[in-house]
């Protein structure tokens, strides 16, 4: 279910601060993250982000093309590791 538009975009105030800092020094600098529910906004175009995806820090540079999806869309919780029938074919 989607959320209601007259709530606007749900972003952890923490987020918005540490983008602010940032944005304001200057620095290219990775913002480390927990919150992968968080919408990305406009403020957050050209920042990097380290997403937690429960193992490690995922860096994710935000384009104009990311916003208004969530920062957890970008960085995958999970490993693929192939099919046990595909290791077969590979062999023939």
């Amino acid at each position: 279910m989607a959320r209601s538009v007259w709530k606007g975009p749900f972003v952890d105030g923490y987020l918005l601060k540490k983008a602010e800092a940032v944005r304001d020094s200057g620095r290219k600098e990775v913002i480390k993250m927990w919150s992968r529910r968080s919408v990305i906004l406009p403020q957050f175009v050209g920042l990097t982000f380290g997403v937690y995806n429960g193992q490690k820090f995922i860096p994710v540079l935000v384009t104009e093309n990311m916003v208004g999806h969530k920062f957890g869309e970008f960085s995958p919780t999970r490993t693929y590791r192939s099919h046990g029938a595909d290791k077969k074919v590979r062999r023939a």
